[in-house]
């Protein structure tokens, strides 16, 4: 918001008063700017903690695969045993 005043008085000495005021908008558009970026990173941090988690996971998926194998192999092992 831009505001002008102007004061002119007519007399053997003449005054000329102009005051401009600016409601401050760069100040506003750089608030803006630095939340988006502030949402950005957040998103991106976000995004890959989801992905770390999601590699954890496969990675104790695998782990219990190789323990099952490993116990049904102990298991064939103890029935020839047996036998």
């Amino acid at each position: 918001m831009i505001e002008e005043r102007t004061t002119e008085t007519n007399a053997p000495h003449t005054t000329t008063v102009i005051e401009r005021r600016s409601g401050g908008g760069g100040s506003t558009i750089l608030i803006g700017l630095a939340l988006l970026i502030a949402v950005v990173v957040g998103a991106y941090f976000l995004m890959n903690q989801s992905r770390n988690d999601a590699i954890k996971t496969d990675a104790i998926t695998g782990a219990a695969d190789a323990v099952s194998d490993g116990a049904t192999a102990v298991g064939d092992a103890a029935k020839k045993t047996v036998e």
